[in-house]
């Protein structure tokens, strides 16, 4: 059964509110905002380990908070998995033995006990049982702590900023297994995140914190291409997040065609696996607009579309404007100067060419 998280609450932190309504069901949902917008006062919320002066938290429609109804159950009887920034193992266990520590949290009857080995497989550290956690890299110790929080069989999965304290190469390392534990696991997941890459290549849902409140919620796709992302205070480039599948790859030049709804692209990337699923995600600035097909230029890529919202950046004295281009279906975000869409006459409703070079297209 698809879990489904309700969440209506209301906390004073000091001088912070936290006044949040949030609504997802299952898959992975990014709580996305700049550092103090709230979003690890809500994870902390769902846990249990902050008990809000009003509102409700429910999971599966099971209460696990009601201010009204008098309802409180404790962190450790909510069944849900918290993974933190730092891995927080026990440095004189091995591994194996951290893993093990989970299932001192399982709930009794039911499923036998038997997931050790698919956790393993799931999290490639099958091979790491006999190391200490000092003897680890950082991303090997968060996949251990993730495989901890798993043994404990829980309902749902918290993740506070798991990458948070990884460089590049350990982010890499461990991101291929967390959407793994995405499709596979079958655990919802809320994870926080101010990494805005992380977020498009991970998340189902995307959830915006500013200011202790959620301002927008919605599929990763759609809530990204918001132009209105412009408009916080912590501006964020609204950029397009599509999902293809990978298609022909032309080794000769270093690039891999990606079937999509808007149309196919060619981006700058070869070792993507044939007949795969991606997501790729192109930047608003990074999108040129035309009335007509383009000869003679070097951009490989481009999609016919309808201009469907034309929105301003918020920047005062700005001079640019954002367009939301529907391409088959698939949503467009272009960035251009306010003199351009004037010169090409734009509005609502106007057919475009949308030109992206190669190299832009970032794939996730």
């Amino acid at each position: 059964m698809t879990a489904g998280l309700d969440i209506v609450v209301r906390h004073r932190l000091g001088a912070f509110t936290l006044d949040a309504t949030l609504r997802s069901q299952g898959g992975l949902t990014a709580l996305y905002g700049p550092s103090g917008s709230g979003k690890t006062s809500l994870v902390n919320v769902i846990a249990g380990l902050i008990r809000p002066e009003s509102g409700h938290v429910r999971l599966d429609g099971e209460a696990l908070f009601d201010r009204a109804g008098g309802v409180f159950v404790p962190p450790h009887r909510r069944r849900i998995g918290y993974v933190f920034q730092e891995a927080r193992l026990f440095p004189h266990l091995s591994v194996r033995l951290n893993l093990l520590f989970g299932r001192w949290f399982a709930p009794r009857g039911g499923a036998e006990r038997t997931d050790l080995p698919a956790v393993l497989d799931l999290l490639g550290i099958g091979h790491l049982l006999a190391r200490r956690p000092g003897d680890l890299s950082g991303g090997e110790r968060q996949r251990v702590a993730i495989g901890r929080a798993l043994l404990a069989r829980p309902r749902l999965l918290l993740m506070d900023e798991p990458l948070a304290s990884l460089d590049e190469a350990r982010k890499a390392e461990i991101l291929p297994y967390i959407e793994r534990l995405r499709d596979e696991a079958g655990i919802p997941i809320v994870y926080v995140s101010h990494a805005l890459a992380e977020v498009a290549r991970l998340a189902t849902t995307v959830a915006i914190i500013e200011g202790g409140r959620v301002t927008a919620c919605g599929p990763a796709a759609t809530t990204l291409s918001r132009l209105d992302l412009a408009l916080q205070p912590w501006p964020t480039e609204p950029s397009s997040l599509i999902e293809g599948s990978v298609g022909a790859v032309d080794r000769a030049f270093g690039l891999t065609r990606i079937e999509t709804r808007a149309g196919a692209v060619e981006v700058a990337r070869t070792g993507l696996r044939p007949g795969g699923t991606i997501r790729i995600r192109i930047l608003a600035s990074d999108v040129l607009v035309a009335l007509s097909p383009v000869t003679g230029v070097s951009a490989l890529n481009q999609w016919h579309g309808t201009v469907a919202e034309i929105g301003s950046t918020g920047r005062p004295g700005d001079g640019a404007v954002d367009l939301g281009i529907d391409c088959g279906g698939e949503r467009l975000v272009a960035r251009l100067t306010r003199k351009s869409l004037a010169a090409l006459g734009l509005g609502l409703g106007c057919p475009v060419v949308a030109i992206v070079k190669s190299v832009s297209v970032e794939t996730l």
